[in-house]
């Protein structure tokens, strides 16, 4: 699995997850993500784009950045989901606790504040 900080754009992170998310990879992502969000860092997106493996130490890696981020006052969104991944998500009733996105691009667009 490689995981990479795609971008991040005044408090908004991208990080793009590929290949799998699992217990190899959880402590890399809980230290970037606590450092990100030590220095400001309140919208997180995961751009599942490339991943394939999602297992349940993944799911709980999801569930500890939404702990995290809504603790900051911070949120997480999930894009590019697809195939088993999804169903995984449906499965485990993720789909209502994380807003899902097409793409990197909508996600970014959810967070920007409504104009009156």
């Amino acid at each position: 699995m490689e995981l990479a900080i795609g971008e991040i754009e005044g408090d908004v992170m991208v990080i793009r997850a590929d290949g799998g998310l699992n217990q190899a990879t959880a402590s890399q992502i809980s230290e970037q993500v606590g450092a990100l969000v030590a220095g400001g860092v309140r919208h997180l997106i995961v751009d599942c784009s490339s991943l394939t493996v999602l297992s349940s130490t993944g799911i709980g890696v999801l569930l500890m950045l939404h702990t995290r981020m809504k603790r900051e006052g911070g949120d997480v969104r999930l894009c590019g989901l697809r195939g088993l991944i999804v169903q995984v998500l449906q499965l485990a009733k993720l789909d209502r606790l994380f807003q899902l996105y097409p793409d990197v691009g909508q996600a970014k667009l959810s967070f920007r504040p409504e104009s009156d």
